[in-house]
C-alpha cells in the first residue's frame, strides 16, 4: 500500500522515429519494466505510471498537457532511452506545469562488451540522449531535479522518492486552505506576511475568521461526541488523576474535548488543512486550545500559534510529504538555551501546542496554569521528544520573496524537567549551537518552526525548487562567513529573477 498512493508520477520516455519499429518496441518494453519496478518499490510513496513513448513534438506537447490536466498526477519523470532531438521538447516543456525529474539512467546496468554492435548503440544511448535533453532544459531555464545512476540502484530510488514526496507537498500547497481564528499576535513582526503573494507563489489560501465562528461550532457539539473523545483520551494517553471521572478537574477535560470536536468539525466542513489561533483572541472560549491542537496535528493538520499562517502551512506540507515514514512532525519554537561549554543545547517547546507524533513515550494529559490569555487553565499533552536526527525549518516573508531556512539537528535526551508542564524537545544544532544560531539570525529565521524527524533536507530542497522559493541550509559544513556570502548571492539572484 503506497503511503501517498492517491497521487501519481508519470514516467515519460523520449525517443524518435529514426530507429525503426523494432527499436521502438524494445524502448517501450524496457520503459514499462522500469516504470513497473519503480511503482513496486516500497521506498517510493506514489504510483509510478508508465506513459507511451513520445517521439514527436506533437506527442510530447499532448503528454505534457495531459499531465497538467490529470488531477492525480503530481509530477513527471522524463528519460531519454535513445537520442530524442530536443527541439521536439520545446513546446511541451514550455507548458508543463507539473514538477519535472530528469532521470539520467539506462536500461542495462552493465555493457555486454563482446556483443556490442551499432544496433545496441542506437538503442542504448541514454548518455547521448539525456545530454541533449539536459541542454534544452537549461537553455529554457526549466526548473527540475536531475538524478543520475542506474534505476535499480537504491540511491537513485531514494532520490526519486524524496522528489516524489516534495511533489506531493507542492500539490498540497497549490490547494491548501488555512483558517486563521483571530489575527497575528500584536506587535510581532515575523509572523506577518503577504497572503496575496503567498497564494500567487505557493497556492495556499489564507482566510481569517472571528473567534465567534469557532465558538458557534463548539456550542453545536453533541454530548455523544464529547463522550466518544473522553473514551479515546483514556485509552490513548495517561491521564492525570485530577482529570479522571468524578475528580476535581474532570470538567476541564470535557471542555477540551468539546473544543476539539468543534474545531475539527469547522475545519472539516471548510476543507481546511491547516489553522492558527492566538491567545489574544479567546472571547467565548472556555480555554486556549491545547489538547485539541496537538491531536489535530497528529492527524495531519498544520498549525501555527499566534496567527502564524506561514508555519501552519509548512507543518501541513511536511506532514503530507512524510506520510508513511517513521518519525513525527510538529509545530515547534526555539524557547531557551543550555549554554554549558561541555554540551550546549536548545530547549524547544511552546505554551501548549507540540504534536505527539514526536513523543518518545505515551503522552500524559495534564492541566496547568497558563499565565497569558486570561482564561481557565488549559488541558495539554506533556511528553519528551524522541531522540534522533531531525530538521527544524521555517518559512519567512522578506517582502520581495519567501525564504525557507532549515537546520539539521540531533534531538537528545534531556535532564528531568519535573516542573515544565508542556511537551518539549531538546536538541543539538549542526554544526554547533553558536554557528547555527548566528546563521539562523543572519538569515532572519523565525522563532516558530516545523520540526520533523521523518525526512532530511533533500525533500525540502526539492520543494523549494518547485516553488521557486529560496532555501538556506544550516548543516555540519556551515560557516557563518560562507553563509553570509550565500545570502548576498541569493539576494542578487532572486531580485534579478523577478524581472523589472
Amino acid at each position: 500500500m503506497k503511503a501517498l498512493g492517491e497521487h501519481e508520477v508519470w514516467f515519460l520516455t523520449g525517443s524518435q522515429d529514426l530507429y525503426g519499429e523494432e527499436t521502438l518496441r524494445q524502448v517501450a518494453e524496457d520503459s514499462q519494466r522500469m516504470a513497473k519496478a519503480l511503482d513496486e518499490s516500497s521506498a517510493i510513496p506514489v504510483r509510478i505510471v508508465y506513459r507511451p513513448t513520445v517521439k514527436s513534438a506533437e506527442s510530447i506537447l499532448a503528454a505534457c498537457l495531459e499531465a497538467n490536466a490529470a488531477e492525480k498526477c503530481v509530477g513527471v519523470i522524463a528519460w531519454m532511452h535513445t537520442f530524442s532531438p530536443a527541439r521536439m521538447w520545446i513546446a511541451g516543456l514550455s507548458v508543463l506545469a507539473k514538477p519535472l525529474l530528469h532521470l539520467h539512467t539506462q536500461f542495462n546496468r552493465d555493457l555486454p562488451w563482446a556483443e556490442i554492435d551499432m544496433n545496441f548503440m542506437n538503442l542504448n544511448q541514454s548518455a547521448h540522449g539525456d545530454r541533449e535533453f539536459g541542454f534544452i532544459e537549461t537553455r529554457m531555464g526549466i526548473a527540475r531535479k536531475t538524478v543520475a545512476g542506474h534505476w535499480q540502484d537504491p540511491y537513485v530510488v531514494d532520490r526519486i522518492a524524496a522528489w516524489a514526496r516534495a511533489a506531493c507537498g507542492w500539490s498540497e500547497s497549490r490547494r491548501l486552505k488555512v483558517a486563521r481564528f483571530g489575527d497575528n499576535m500584536r506587535q510581532v513582526a515575523v509572523t506577518e506576511g503577504d497572503k496575496v503573494e503567498a497564494q500567487m507563489r505557493l497556492g495556499v489560501a489564507v482566510n481569517g475568521y472571528g473567534i465567534g465562528a469557532l465558538t458557534d461550532a463548539i456550542e453545536k457539539v453533541a454530548d455523544s461526541e464529547v463522550e466518544a473523545l473522553m473514551k479515546t483520551y483514556q485509552t490513548s494517553y495517561e491521564l492525570a488523576a485530577e482529570l479522571a471521572v468524578g475528580a476535581a478537574r474532570h470538567d476541564e477535560l470535557r471542555a477540551a474535548a468539546r473544543i476539539e470536536a468543534g474545531l475539527r468539525s469547522f475545519l472539516t466542513a471548510g476543507g481546511f488543512g491547516a489553522f492558527t489561533d492566538t491567545f489574544e483572541d479567546l472571547v467565548g472560549m472556555p480555554q486556549l486550545p491545547g489538547l485539541a491542537v496537538q491531536r489535530l496535528m497528529a492527524d495531519g493538520y498544520g498549525f501555527g500559534a499566534e496567527g502564524d499562517w506561514k508555519t501552519a502551512t509548512m507543518v501541513r506540507l511536511v506532514k503530507v510529504m512524510t506520510a508513511g515514514l517513521p518519525g513525527g512532525t510538529s509545530f515547534m519554537e526555539d524557547y531557551t538555551y543550555h549554554l554549558d561549554p561541555k554540551g550546549p543545547v536548545v530547549l524547544g517547546a511552546h505554551m501548549l501546542e507540540v504534536c505527539p507524533s514526536i513523543a518518545a513515550s505515551k503522552p500524559r494529559i495534564e492541566v496547568h496554569q497558563l499565565s497569558i490569555g486570561g482564561k481557565p487553565d488549559p488541558v495539554r499533552l506533556v511528553f519528551d521528544a524522541r531522540p534522533g536526527p531531525a530538521v527544524v525549518a521555517t518559512l519567512i516573508d522578506l517582502g520581495d520573496r519567501f525564504r525557507i531556512i532549515a537546520n539539521e539537528i540531533e534531538i537528545v535526551p534531556s535532564d528531568p524537567l519535573p516542573k515544565l508542564p508542556v511537551a518539549r524537545a531538546v536538541w543539538k544544532p549542526k554544526p554547533d549551537l553558536r554557528t547555527a544560531a548566528e546563521a539562523w539570525l543572519v538569515g532572519g529565521g523565525a522563532h516558530h518552526t516545523v520540526l520533523t524527524q521523518a525526512v532530511g533536507i533533500e525533500p525540502l530542497t526539492d520543494l523549494a525548487e518547485m516553488a521557486g522559493v529560496e532555501l538556506l541550509v544550516i548543516d555540519d559544513k556551515t560557516t557563518v562567513p560562507a553563509f553570509k556570502k550565500e545570502i548576498r548571492w541569493n539576494q542578487a539572484y532572486y531580485r534579478l529573477a523577478r524581472g523589472l
